[in-house]
């Protein structure tokens, strides 16, 4: 009772409150942040090992046994440990008990990774360690395809154009893109022609990749000048791996062209994307946290995308790299 009467004697006072309270309450509204999930941290980290061409029960003795055991003896609050092993990737989950720095952990099994490569099979690339987020959730996808530029081309305009555009922006995490055919250099042998010859496919590889190396060669000091010296040792294009050398037998040396033939290929599609019925790219966009909200006062940045029918191909194209396969057909 004694607020009604309170307000009677001042109204004024009342008023400019009520007023303070419209101010506020639009003032943190416009500046309050916004997501879908809340900021969940769970004390979870990845390891991504993949090794291709190596079988399930292969892969699991030989990479995931050893991964798990020098985990478990090396990291500390360690909960649990799963994992999951396919042919040619292992995906192990580690549970950390709650209040455990996720940040020292990751370094630990980071450390950990490194150290037991020594004992993996040869050319065992580096595993991709991740930390779990539960926030990390799809929030944009975009759908990309092309009447004037092919899969491959528009495969890569996703990946080296338009996330490169995007990924200025603060909060967002961008995985590679969906569906085309990603750009691989491709050696088809001809296993007749081996035969016949007396080359192996190691002879093959090796020969490929003593031809493509990439060295410092420093520069050539003559007189006052300096010039950069450059080495022909990295074939200019797909065509050019065709006349690399790769053995002498019987007195004659045996070409790429002798028994393979080197093209401009593409890597096993695994994924197909379709937008309005042609073949295209699609793309993911992730929020990592609650960075990527909207907050007032702060410019906005905005990323401009350019037509897929304005693309320069020459400018889609990636760096290739080589390998070998006896089949030289690919069913996509």
């Amino acid at each position: 009772m004694w607020l009604v009467q309170l307000a009677l004697r001042r109204p004024y006072t009342f008023v400019v409150m009520a007023l303070l309270m419209v101010v506020l309450g639009v003032t943190s509204i416009t500046r309050m942040r916004t997501d879908i999930f809340p900021e969940i941290d769970i004390p979870v980290v990845t390891t991504i090992w993949t090794y291709k061409g190596m079988d399930a029960e292969e892969f699991e003795r030989r990479i995931t046994t050893f991964s798990e055991y020098a985990l478990s003896g090396n990291v500390s609050d360690i909960k649990k440990i799963e994992s999951q092993t396919l042919n040619g990737v292992s995906v192990i989950k580690v549970y950390f008990h709650q209040g455990a720095n996720v940040g020292v952990a990751v370094a630990q099994v980071t450390s950990v990774a490194q150290a037991i490569r020594q004992i993996m099979p040869p050319s065992v690339q580096p595993p991709i360690i991740l930390r779990f987020n539960a926030s990390s959730v799809p929030i944009v996808q975009l759908s990309l395809s092309s009447s004037t530029l092919s899969e491959s081309e528009v495969y890569d305009y996703a990946l080296w154009r338009l996330r490169t555009q995007l990924s200025t922006i603060q909060g967002l995490t961008l995985p590679a893109p969906y569906g085309g055919k990603e750009r691989q250099i491709m050696v088809d042998l001809d296993t007749q022609a081996l035969q016949s010859k007396g080359i192996t496919p190691k002879d093959v590889a090796d020969a490929v990749n003593a031809n493509n190396l990439a060295f410092p060669t420093g520069v050539a000091r003559i007189g006052t000048q300096e010039y950069p010296v450059s080495l022909n040792n990295t074939p200019a294009s797909a065509d050019a791996f065709n006349n690399i050398p790769i053995k002498v037998v019987n007195g004659a040396t045996i070409y790429m062209k002798d028994v393979a033939q080197v093209r401009d290929g593409f890597t096993t599609q695994t994924t197909v994307v379709r937008r309005d019925g042609k073949r295209g790219a699609l793309v993911t966009i992730l929020t990592r946290s609650r960075r990527c909200c909207r907050t007032s006062g702060r410019p906005r940045r905005r990323a401009s995308i350019s037509r897929s029918s304005s693309i320069n191909r020459s400018s889609c194209r990636r760096p290739s790299k080589a390998s070998c396969t006896k089949a030289s057909s690919r069913d996509c």
